[in-house]
């Protein structure tokens, strides 16, 4: 039960996000204690995770039979599994008997899911397989034991999960941004590198990072600043509640021998967000996807990967150009910024800071959605 402090901050941070509802919203960044308070993090796992969409994966990681990918969604196990049926299937991979995971997070292969308590097996459509010595159980029947299924769907060959399995598809609202993206033939694209990593902050402070350029002054001086200066102007489009577009300029054009890609993509990085945490960013010929899978308050899992064309995965050139642009992006420089941001909104002085121009259209679209989800009337799933 909540203390009356307790119920009285979260009140207050509730009160707070009601502002970005507002046709005129304040640009002002969060109130510090949203990022470290637990009543808030047990109404985002209830209204948020427990119903939204989480990208964590491209189809190429689960090519073959038996390939699977689980993670941990604010401290719900998922699993996605490639069945001998050639179907993507999202599993609750914990045992039906006595609550053992069946895998840890992460990525690997298996014909069967056999939990290492007492040996129970589950085949890779979630049903059980073998249980030894239940037959003296005459409750027991085995027909019934399955692993629960959740839900699961591609969109141009990427992977989301959403905990709801009746949650309403992400792919329409993904969709309406389909002219935006045209010619970047994402679900043609082939992933040429993964990674998985574990940032010391809130995952709010990693979407907002994603929402604006503006951090690329400080953070990102000798890696993204000659790419995508961070003094550049946002063209942000929210395609629906769930769906967002963000345009940052670059510093020059990029190349696309390879792409039908217009002006306006030459000319910009293109990232494609969907409410809460999962993103896309468009460089030429190149995309790059993050899923950012809220652990604890202050523990968010980073996942992603490289994308680009066949033609170009298969040429050493581009290779090395592909490996450059990944160094450039995927680097330490955001996770220690935020992890240093996490611990200042611990101070006793820690209060909502004015957001620049250079932010304000990417993060009051963001705290607006959050706002929506949390103290709006947003119906679940999507």
């Amino acid at each position: 039960m909540l203390s009356t402090d307790n119920r009285a901050e979260l009140g207050d941070i509730l009160t707070d996000m009601r502002g970005y509802l507002a046709d005129t919203p304040p640009a002002l960044s969060l109130p510090p204690a949203a990022y470290s308070s637990s009543e808030l993090w047990e109404v985002e796992r209830e209204r948020i995770f427990n119903r939204s969409w989480m990208l964590v994966a491209h189809v190429d990681q689960l090519a073959e039979t038996g390939d699977y990918v689980a993670v941990s969604i604010a401290g719900e196990l998922v699993m996605v599994v490639r069945g001998g049926d050639g179907e993507l299937r999202a599993l609750s991979p914990i045992c039906r008997h006595r609550l053992m995971p069946l895998v840890d997070t992460g990525a690997g292969r298996t014909d069967a899911l056999t939990c290492q308590y007492h040996l129970w097996r589950y085949g890779l459509d979630g049903r059980l397989r073998g249980a030894p010595h239940m037959a003296g159980n005459k409750d027991f029947n085995p027909r019934d034991c399955r692993l629960p299924q959740l839900a699961v769907e591609t969109w141009k060959g990427l992977v989301w999960v959403n905990l709801d399995r009746d949650a309403e598809p992400i792919g329409a609202h993904l969709d309406l941004a389909d002219e935006d993206f045209a010619g970047y033939r994402l679900e043609e694209m082939v992933q040429v590198e993964s990674w998985s990593q574990e940032w010391r902050a809130n995952w709010k402070l990693a979407s907002e990072n994603g929402h604006e350029n503006y951090h690329v002054l400080g953070l990102h001086r000798q890696t993204l600043e000659p790419l995508v200066p961070g003094g550049g102007d946002l063209d942000v489009r929210q395609y629906s509640p769930w769906a967002l577009r963000i345009r940052v300029p670059f510093a020059f054009p990029a190349e696309a021998k390879s792409l039908p890609l217009n002006e306006v993509q030459r000319a910009n990085l293109s990232v494609l967000w969907t409410f809460p945490n999962s993103a896309l960013a468009a460089a030429g010929e190149r995309v790059v996807w993050f899923g950012f899978i809220p652990q604890s308050i202050d523990r968010v899992q980073v996942l992603g990967g490289v994308l680009t064309t066949p033609e170009l995965a298969a040429d050493p050139a581009a290779r090395d150009q592909t490996a450059r642009l990944l160094t450039a992006m995927i680097n330490d420089e955001d996770r220690l910024g935020l992890e240093a941001v996490q611990l200042g909104t611990g101070s006793r002085f820690a209060q909502r800071g004015h957001l620049s121009p250079k932010e304000q259209p990417g993060m009051l679209a963001f705290y607006r959605n959050l706002a929506a989800a949390l103290v709006g009337h947003r119906s679940g799933g999507g």
